[in-house]
């Protein structure tokens, strides 16, 4: 994995304006690891995913960043300085080859299971579900690989409340960084909350201002000096902050 130049900002950001935040994630990640093919990092976990965007904003964007989040319950806006590094908590993996995606296995019960982990093909099926609990049963459906009871076999509509609540567990506990909670207490009022951390929509905030401060860099330069777009993308920060600071 590299960080992302100028450049690859700009083609990203220009990329990225049609397509859905899943497909933003992928795009991130297929500039950033060409080594990899689109359809490993697509199969890749919820979480592993979030592991390697959360390493390609350290990459690019360096370790700290500010949160800002407005308290439910009186408005009063809390700023945070967190760190990139403590909200890693799997290691970064490789994709495994395609025919040997990890899976898991659990006995809830006197129900044997065997199942796999969400990817970004089962987020992108789910898309258009309305209702939360039925793109749930979805995921699930789609992650359940198999079910038996005393040797025979299950569909998912045929497990028990109990069982299916238990595979939702497992599916998260299997892939902690896929859901990561910031815990806040708003110093005016006290109240406490917990806010779901997304790295995708975190990280193309970012990125989205990013490439508009350096398309209004390259306007500057270009209009004053005449030069390229590329030439000018291509300059070091420290370079093309010189040059703007130039023009008077």
């Amino acid at each position: 994995m590299r960080s992302l130049s100028a450049q690859q900002i700009v083609r990203v950001w220009e990329i990225g304006q049609g397509q859905h935040f899943l497909d933003r994630a992928l795009t991130l990640l297929t500039v950033a690891c060409p080594e990899q093919s689109a359809t490993a990092l697509a199969s890749l976990s919820v979480g592993q995913r979030d592991a390697y965007l959360l390493r390609l904003r350290e990459l690019t964007f360096g370790d700290k960043f500010t949160s800002v989040a407005p308290c439910p319950h009186c408005g009063e806006r809390l700023e945070s300085n967190l760190n990139v590094s403590d909200f890693r908590i799997v290691d970064l993996q490789p994709p495994p080859p395609l025919e040997q995606s990890p899976e898991y296995q659990c006995r809830i019960a006197e129900f044997e299971l065997r199942f796999r982990l969400p990817n970004s093909w089962d987020l992108a099926a789910i898309v258009g579900q309305r209702n939360v609990m039925q793109a749930k049963s979805l995921l699930e459906q789609r992650c359940l690989l198999e079910a038996s009871l005393n040797g025979r076999s299950l569909t998912y509509d045929q497990l028990p409340v109990e069982v299916i609540q238990q595979l939702g567990m497992q599916l998260t506990e299997c892939d902690p960084q896929a859901e990561i909670l910031l815990n806040f207490k708003c110093p005016a009022c006290e109240h406490t909350w917990n806010l779901l951390f997304d790295i995708v929509t975190f990280f193309w905030t970012e990125l989205t201002a990013q490439a508009k401060r350096l398309v209004r860099e390259v306007h500057m330069l270009a209009r004053f000096y005449g030069w390229r777009e590329a030439d000018i993308l291509a300059m070091t920060t420290a370079r093309r902050q010189l040059y703007l600071s130039l023009c008077t």
